[in-house]
């Protein structure tokens, strides 16, 4: 009877206790050890980004944002995700209602959310890779090789990651991600589409 008693109170502790992987700043926002910390001066970080033999990723997340708590929770701390991260990206962390300046490529000087308006960004999190080289006049959501808007599952993420770090979009282009993707799930399946 203890044991059952002691087994219910150890599930019961584990589903009531909130799963945290990132602590929340004073923004509301998760912070993660892989996030960098700039002046969000885009073409500064883009030009550190490319030094470091990395591509840039810009991540646009809200306070409360239910979805941005899902990815912190389950996805961004999957081993093979954050390893994909941590060697492969440089990521700025962007406030969808955030007053901060940045510096879009376009040379313009505008706060966090003036940008989300002008990019056209709806959702959270929203993550932007960008090129290594953005042509001159264009935005950050112009130039993104890819946009992933809203919450995505472990498999779809690392996939994402894999497709832009490999730039896939510009060996394969018979293949797009959601061709390369499925490809994945399969592969992943030893075959098995079921």
């Amino acid at each position: 009877m203890k044991r059952l008693i002691a087994t219910f109170v150890t599930a019961f502790l584990t589903c009531a206790a909130p799963v945290t992987a990132a602590e929340l700043g004073d923004d509301g926002l998760h912070k993660t050890d892989w996030m960098r910390d700039t002046f969000k001066d885009l073409p500064e970080d883009l030009a550190e980004a490319n030094a470091e033999g990395k591509r840039l990723l810009l991540i646009m997340e809200q306070r409360g944002c239910i979805y941005c708590d899902k990815m912190h929770a389950e996805v961004f701390p999957d081993p093979k995700v954050r390893q994909a991260i941590e060697e492969n990206y440089f990521v700025v962390q962007l406030n969808l209602h955030g007053d901060i300046e940045i510096t879009d490529f376009d040379g313009e000087t505008l706060s966090e959310k003036a940008a989300a308006r002008k990019w056209g960004i709806l959702f959270t999190p929203t993550m932007i890779f960008l090129p290594e080289e953005v042509p001159e006049g264009a935005t950050a959501a112009q130039a993104a090789v890819a946009t992933m808007p809203g919450a995505f599952g472990k498999g779809t993420t690392f996939d994402l990651l894999t497709w832009v770090a490999e730039q896939r979009y510009l060996t394969d282009p018979e293949e797009d991600f959601q061709r390369y993707h499925a490809r994945m799930i399969v592969e992943r399946n030893n075959g098995n589409t079921e």
